[in-house]
């Protein structure tokens, strides 16, 4: 019985069928996967919603908006509470990534509308805080009444004088959190993007899809700015509105998240002609390859001669703690099952240590995030485009420039991977498996048959993970560490890996129904 038989083992027929498509062993051969379909009905999946991707991912970390969630007050604490997207005001730009604005719907709101409510929230807002922007993020009961939360954006922005933009992001929306990030995407791109008007400098970038947990984007900021390059916007960590306005100008999109950003990367390239990078500055051997193909982009001898020289300091400045970590660590297993590109990006970090990946999935990816690019021809029409928009991006006449000849762009990009990204699949090991939408019981399973040394997981599964005595660090947060990106950052995370093994806690923990087999009985007859 192959692995992924074992792993299905106890599930119906029906089940079975749907769950073979999601899971699948590494061979020799080219694997197609399924991906961003909707959930059966009743499993456990650890999936976030539409609303957790638009206000909690790719909105949430800007930090001088301020970002009212129109609905419970659950859906808005739970988004703002369970991330740690750091970020720094100062006496020209506000900080609200401490705070969670709420309309805090009760019944009589859902029975008789919410738009009052919202409209009070908007006017104490503004009246309380004096915010740059307000966005307004709707979830579930909003949509399923009605209310009309653009107009009210749209008579708020008159009356404030400032821009408020609302997102239609109910929870129900697409498939998962991914519906979500393409909204955001869309309404970033069609209200914010493109209304600045800051001159370019040489070398400038963006930095897409990095959201500074636990400062990520600062020691990536920390690194580029060294060797050189100018930071128009890391979009969304630590950003601020009038960045982001500004985003149009940069002469290179790095990718860091290809999963939450690559809408907005596709139509920067489309509406201003600005190429993008896929990047991973998670993992040393990652960072270096990144920096190296940035300079490649560039093409400048000086820019790249001061590329090598950063690099060769930051790697002696680690050497020491990299080698111990790594004696320590080596031959050690992990399985990965998280959210946006992590499961991809932190199998590089993991590969330095010289631990190996023998599992590897996403909560809410597509195909192209499993099997590359190329794919995307021969995906059919998916859950999210049937409600969720997909702008129609028109070129900028005005402002569309190419900072390479289409002779250098064909050239470069057989050379570094210039709007493309190749994908998990590509990069993981013959034997390995590979899984889309995990859920508790098959968390359960692969624990049992696998035997991982380290799961490393989202918030929701962290928590099954550890009191089956597996060491269980999340990804999402950190677990109140970090950085993890970057030399610096790789370190910390060798640190807190060989921390927690060499600390064995949750193996001494028995589950309270291996003390009692009565219930131990009544699980395996409900089973």
């Amino acid at each position: 019985m192959s692995k992924v038989d074992r792993i299905l083992d106890k599930y119906s027929a029906r089940v079975y069928k749907n769950r073979k498509l999601h899971i699948i062993e590494k061979t020799e051969d080219n694997h197609e996967i399924s991906a961003n379909t909707r959930t059966i009905p009743g499993i456990m999946t650890n999936r976030g919603c539409c609303y957790a991707g638009c206000k909690g991912v790719v909105l949430g970390p800007i930090k001088d908006v301020a970002i009212i969630t129109h609905g419970p007050i659950g859906c808005g604490f739970y988004s703002w509470g369970t991330r740690r997207n750091k970020a720094r005001g100062d006496k020209h730009t506000k900080n609200f990534v401490e705070y969670c604005f709420s309309t805090d719907m009760q019944e009589p709101d859902i029975v008789f509308g919410g738009e009052k409510k919202l409209k009070q929230a908007i006017k104490e807002v503004v009246e309380i805080f004096d915010p740059d922007a307000i966005m307004i993020c709707a979830t579930c009961p909003v949509g399923l009444i009605g209310d009309d939360i653009h107009a009210v954006a749209a008579e708020a922005e008159k009356l404030y004088n400032r821009k408020v933009v609302a997102f239609s992001c109910e929870g129900y929306k697409g498939v998962s959190q991914s519906g979500g990030h393409h909204i955001a995407n869309n309404g970033l791109m069609r209200h914010i993007i493109g209304t600045g008007d800051r001159v370019p400098t040489k070398y400038s970038i963006n930095i897409l899809g990095e959201y500074n947990i636990g400062g990520d984007a600062w020691e990536v900021e920390r690194i580029l700015k060294r060797i050189g390059y100018d930071i128009v916007v890391n979009i969304p960590g630590d950003s601020s509105i009038h960045e982001i306005e500004n985003a149009h100008i940069a002469h290179l999109n790095l990718v860091q998240c290809h999963r939450s950003i690559n809408y907005v990367a596709d139509m920067l390239k489309d509406k201003y002609g600005t190429s993008w990078l896929k990047v991973n500055f998670i993992g040393v051997s990652s960072t270096v390859k990144s920096l190296r193909d940035i300079a490649r982009y560039f093409n400048d001898p000086e820019l790249t001669a001061r590329t090598e020289e950063v690099i060769a300091e930051e790697l002696a400045a680690i050497h020491d703690e990299m080698e111990y970590y790594k004696s320590k660590l080596k031959g050690k297993t992990a399985a990965l099952f998280v959210g946006g590109s992590r499961s991809h990006h932190y199998q590089k970090l993991l590969k330095d240590f010289g631990v190996e990946t023998i599992m590897a999935g996403y909560e809410f990816a597509h195909r192209d995030d499993y099997e590359g690019r190329e794919v995307l021809p021969f995906i059919k029409e998916d859950a999210d485009s049937k409600n969720i928009e997909s702008l129609r991006i028109e070129k900028d006449e005005r402002r569309y420039r190419l900072y390479l000849s289409e002779e250098q762009y064909e050239k470069l990009r057989k050379e570094i991977p210039l709007d493309y990204y190749e994908g998990m699949i590509k990069d993981m090991e013959k034997g390995t498996i590979i899984i889309d939408d995990m859920n508790h019981f098959e968390t359960e399973e692969i624990i049992r048959i696998l035997k991982p040394d380290i799961f490393f997981s989202g918030i929701k599964d962290k928590y099954v993970i550890q009191k089956a005595g597996i060491l269980s660090r999340q990804l999402h947060s950190y677990d109140y560490s970090g950085p993890y990106a970057g030399f610096n950052g790789a370190v910390n995370f060798g640190r807190d890996v060989l921390m927690g093994l060499t600390t064995p806690a949750w193996g001494l923990v028995k589950a309270p129904w291996k003390n009692s087999p009565m219930i131990e009985g009544h699980l395996q007859e409900v089973v």
